[in-house]
């Protein structure tokens, strides 16, 4: 019965309900439910029925008890949790997913640990970078220089036994930031400024995650470190200024050095080239000179086989030859005037060309010979003197 029903204390006598009556009619509506006989008001005015119906209703209702504490005994495990039965809070045993029971309260009870749940813990700032906490991103590296620092670390539960008993902290979140931090601090401790902020950033997060798992697995925290993200790395606000400047003249010179670089790249193998390319020329031309030598040594010495056979007719030819070279150079003509020839020889071509030195000239101008006779030879480059010089010694043999 409610307490705000309104039949509540309107009684003759004006006194509460009574007990003994709710009892009787809880008593008469289980009996019934049961299939008993127990229905009916007790005869007589003894009240003899009325303590086996206060009886049977209190066993009934234990009985409901039991049954509702032995059923809170059962538990579902997820598939990315573990159940961790405790037994008067000694470990019993670690259940797998699906359904289990275990002894009600106060035997056993047991704890359930998400072990799929990846976790996420901020170091250095909250929620957001500009939201800092200068106490946990400043830290001294190798050269005596101060670095502000902030990372975040991602983690989930891998043993749900050393998770509950093995960690004093409520909060795993602070284990792993404290552990994450001393990490961290020890690598940039151990590196250079460069090094942290734009040489070796990933080498400083590898680091820092296996020193990371090495902290947590040395104190069984059951924890597993998934990945450490480097969310910024930069100088303190107060003296960003003269860093920037410092970046800027690294930069500078790294632009210098490739530019140097590119220079020496074409400048280099164009001076080789040019000396290689010298050094065949010179080789050529030595060989050349020696092979002319060689030549001109061999051709004296088949001449002076020849000499020592007809030292005068060989002395003649060479006086041929060395007139040859002369008078090939030459526009003049010998004419012998002894002879009953009084055409006068006007070499035209030679004028010209000597005038106009690369022009050839036209065929009404080449020299030509009397009637009955054979057309002149026009003394070659190499042959002329001859021709002219045997013309000469024939008319002198004539008798």
């Amino acid at each position: 019965m409610a307490l705000n029903d309104p039949q509540w204390g309107n009684k003759k006598n004006g006194g509460p309900p009574d007990l003994e009556e709710m009892l009787r009619k809880l008593n008469r509506k289980i009996a019934a439910l049961l299939g008993g006989k127990g229905g009916g008001e007790p005869s007589g005015g003894g009240g003899s029925g009325a303590p086996s119906g206060i009886g049977g209703g209190l066993g009934l209702i234990g009985l409901i008890v039991a049954l509702v504490w032995i059923g809170s005994g059962s538990y579902i495990v997820d598939a990315s949790q573990r159940g961790v039965v405790l037994r008067f809070g000694k470990y019993t045993e670690t259940t797998q997913p699906g359904w289990h029971w275990h002894l009600p309260f106060p035997v056993e009870s047991v704890e359930i640990v998400n072990l799929g749940q990846v976790r996420t813990v901020e170091v250095g700032y909250r929620d957001n970078i500009k939201n800092k906490k200068l106490q946990e991103s400043l830290m001294l590296t190798d050269d005596e220089n101060i670095v502000d620092v902030q990372f975040a670390v991602q983690y989930f539960l891998k043993d749900p036994t050393d998770y509950l008993f093995n960690n004093r902290m409520t909060d795993d979140r602070e284990i792993v930031r404290q552990a994450a931090e001393t990490s961290m601090r020890e690598v940039v401790g151990k590196s250079k400024i460069n090094f942290v902020l734009y040489e070796g950033q990933g080498q400083v997060v590898a680091d820092t995650t296996k020193l990371m798992q090495d902290i947590l697995d040395r104190y069984k925290t059951g924890i597993q470190v998934s990945i450490v993200t480097m969310q910024n790395a930069q100088p303190p606000q107060e003296v960003q200024a003269a860093f920037d400047d410092a970046v800027k003249a690294k930069a500078d010179e790294e632009r210098q050095k490739n530019e140097g670089l590119a220079y020496a790249n074409n400048v280099v193998p164009r001076a080789k080239g040019e000396a290689a390319r010298l050094t065949q020329e010179a080789e050529g031309y030595k060989k050349s000179v020696i092979a002319h030598a060689e030549g001109d040594a061999s051709r004296f010495k088949q001449i002076l086989v020849e000499y020592n056979k007809a030292p005068q007719v060989t002395r003649e030819r060479m006086y041929i030859d060395v007139m040859q070279d002369i008078l090939s150079s030459t526009t003049k003509v010998l004419v012998d005037q002894k002879s009953s020839n009084s055409l006068l020889y006007l070499p035209l071509d030679k004028l010209i060309q000597g005038a106009n030195p690369g022009v050839t000239p036209l065929p009404e101008m080449q020299p030509t010979a009397k009637l009955g006779e054979q057309p002149a030879q026009q003394p070659a480059a190499d042959g002329g003197g001859r021709d002219i010089m045997s013309l000469g010694r024939e008319r002198r043999e004539r008798p």
